[in-house]
């Protein structure tokens, strides 16, 4: 047999075809992370969505004993300046006569100093029943216990927020907010 017949092995560069590999892969993962990022980031919520999802709101333009309500981000929201008479029927409730025990102090938040500040309550404005809007004193009803009452079924809230009659099974529920200055509050979604 000549050696032209004789059939020689090849030798293969097995390092030489890992790192054929190893790249071929990563240039694979590389490429599916840049097309699939734009695609989950196009679901984050936009700039001018997000700047829609907060408010701050100067809370000495509320009257004593008076109430404004804002909507952020189409959720309506109470602040309450409350009188001391309002303060001390919300702290003198038995906590055994409530169908969602909280105290009144467990539903304020610390202002910048620590301090709470019982005189101002900050609430959702939606009924924890079905949904709906409670009045309250600035629509003349709040109800028999002195908060807000909800006409639709008949939900009564008191001072502090706090369910006390009625279908809804929860108190009125707190945001997510804090005080930027004593008298300046930022609420947020």
């Amino acid at each position: 047999m000549s050696d032209s017949q004789t059939a020689s092995p090849e030798t293969v560069d097995e390092e030489r075809r890992d790192f054929i590999h190893i790249a071929a892969v990563t240039a694979t993962v590389v490429g599916a992370g840049a097309v699939a990022y734009p695609l989950v980031d196009q679901m984050n919520p936009a700039s001018d969505t997000k700047a829609a999802s907060s408010l701050e709101v100067d809370t000495t333009k509320i009257p004593l004993g008076g109430e404004i309500r804002v909507l952020i981000g189409g959720k309506p929201f109470f602040l309450r300046h409350r009188t001391a008479e309002e303060i001390a029927a919300a702290a003198g409730v038995p906590l055994d006569r409530l169908p969602d025990p909280e105290t009144d102090a467990d539903r304020l938040v610390p202002m910048p100093d620590g301090e709470l500040n019982p005189a101002m309550l900050i609430t959702s404005g939606t009924c924890t029943h079905l949904g709906c809007v409670p009045v309250g004193p600035s629509q003349g009803n709040t109800g028999d216990y002195g908060g807000w009452y909800c006409p639709c079924h008949g939900s009564h809230y008191d001072t502090s927020g706090r369910i006390r009659k009625g279908p809804a099974p929860k108190n009125l529920a707190i945001p997510n907010y804090e005080y930027v200055t004593p008298g300046v509050v930022k609420i947020s979604l």
